[in-house]
């Protein structure tokens, strides 16, 4: 036995995989190794995907996996068979550098650890999906996710966001997880702060104060007549989030919908989000803000009225870790009876799109500290200030400004040479004429979805 470990210590020792060097993490490891036969070993295991580590990019690694793993000397000696929610991934015995940066189901056995990535490169700690191995060559069971009953309102299928939140990835929310249907605020809080994908159906009115913290990987989906008074949603740090058909109001202290801290993918669409102008510019917060290293968000189709303070993306002139973020498309969303912030940029590339902007007693569209911001067939009415480059402490840069309608408006304030930046991601299919956007956009934005 003295002289198996020594020689096992020796083989990974000196083992590497491309420009990776693989070490077992203590003794224990190489007792367990070196003790254990693929032979002894039958049968489907369940690996606890919440526990893996981060090995950069798609991979994630999950340590003190047995069996005969490869090495350099025998680079397909595992004989490792991985599965996600019953179906088996692949390639095995994949290059790390492929895992990191392709992913798709790629995975390595590689001594005694398993570097491996989602099928689709979500999280696989945080997907709610269950990854099994066998080493005899067994094969797993496909795992159904549990459903509710069927409900009477489904949530709206086929559908997928169009820009920065498809753009390095896709938003696909809870597909795959568990449909549920809530019709109280602790439910709706247990749902949506659950670390399992979700769809999750908001019926009735529910009311509250503060606001929940939403999980990665969820769909969260009012149905008709449904709102949710005086609570917000905060999605912080999180990815992979849907947010449609919802009726928010009234938020005290915070936004009616957060985005921030590095939470990405995320598509807030079709929703109609409110407070009021009665009770002065310091009571309610915005509606719906971006920020703090916040990434590929997509907001489209919203209604933003009755607030002083609609829509922020990038808190504070301070927040210089935004820049190289912030990437947001604003589209085909309907701003009324509002101040200003439709929206207000700092530091981001932002894509703001057939929007309707209909009186503003400020600024329509703000481009401040850097902020890239191209415009294209938005109409402003009885705007004050259309779009605005210098009430922050530096201005941005603006392109595309000929293509709006400014209707019954002053001027723009850009202090800025045009920007020729343009969006990269395929966009004009789905452009409107300046001229029929507040046909269109008053009838269809909101929360309208059946």
């Amino acid at each position: 036995m003295s002289l198996l470990l020594l020689l096992v210590v020796l083989t990974f020792s000196k083992c590497k995989k491309g420009s990776d060097v693989a070490t077992l993490e203590n003794s224990s490891d190489l007792t367990e190794v070196a003790s254990l036969s693929t032979s002894s070993i039958t049968g489907i295991k369940t690996i606890d995907a919440t526990k893996a580590f981060s090995d950069a990019g798609f991979s994630y690694k999950v340590i003190n996996i047995p069996g005969a793993s490869d090495s350099e000397r025998t680079p397909k000696a595992s004989t490792l068979r991985l599965f996600e929610n019953g179906k088996e991934l692949g390639p095995a015995h994949a290059m790390h550098a492929d895992i990191r940066n392709l992913g798709k189901g790629r995975f390595s056995h590689w001594a005694g650890s398993l570097y491996f990535s989602a099928s689709d490169n979500t999280n696989p700690r945080t997907n709610g999906r269950t990854y099994t191995y066998s080493l005899d060559g067994s094969t797993a069971s496909a795992i159904s996710p549990p459903v509710t009953p069927p409900v009477t309102e489904q949530p709206v299928a086929g559908s997928a966001p169009v820009g920065f939140a498809s753009v390095d990835g896709k938003t696909t929310g809870g597909i795959g997880g568990q449909t549920i249907t809530v019709s109280s605020l602790s439910a709706l809080k247990t749902a949506v702060e659950s670390n399992a994908a979700s769809i999750i159906l908001v019926s009735g009115k529910i009311t509250g104060t503060g606001f929940l913290n939403v999980k990665s990987n969820k769909t969260i989906q009012g149905l008709p007549g449904s709102s949710l008074e005086g609570v917000g949603l905060m999605m912080y740090g999180s990815s992979n989030v849907i947010i449609r058909n919802m009726t928010i109001r009234n938020v005290v202290t915070y936004s009616n919908i957060i985005i921030k801290e590095g939470a990405h993918h995320i598509w807030v669409d079709h929703c109609d989000l409110s407070s009021d102008r009665n009770h002065g510019w310091d009571y309610y917060d915005g509606l719906l803000d971006v920020g703090k290293r916040a990434d590929y968000v997509t907001l489209s189709w919203n209604r933003l009225h009755d607030s002083h303070i609609p829509m922020l993306i990038g808190f504070g002139d301070e927040n210089t870790d935004d820049i190289g973020h912030l990437r947001v498309t604003v589209n085909n969303n309907y701003f009324y009876n509002v101040s200003e912030r439709q929206p207000s940029t700092r530091f981001g590339y932002i894509h703001v799109f057939n929007n309707y902007l209909q009186n503003g007693s400020g600024y329509g569209i703000g481009v401040t500290m850097g902020a890239t911001v191209r415009t294209d067939n938005n109409y402003f009415e009885n705007q004050a200030v259309p779009i605005y480059t210098d009430y922050n402490a530096k201005p941005g840069y603006v392109s595309g400004a000929a293509t709006n309608v400014y209707a019954n408006s002053k001027a723009n304030r850009i202090s800025t040479a045009a920007s020729t930046w343009v969006p990269a991601y395929e966009y004009k299919s789905v452009l409107i004429a300046a001229a029929n956007v507040p046909a269109v956009v008053s009838a269809g934005a909101g929360a309208t979805l059946r």
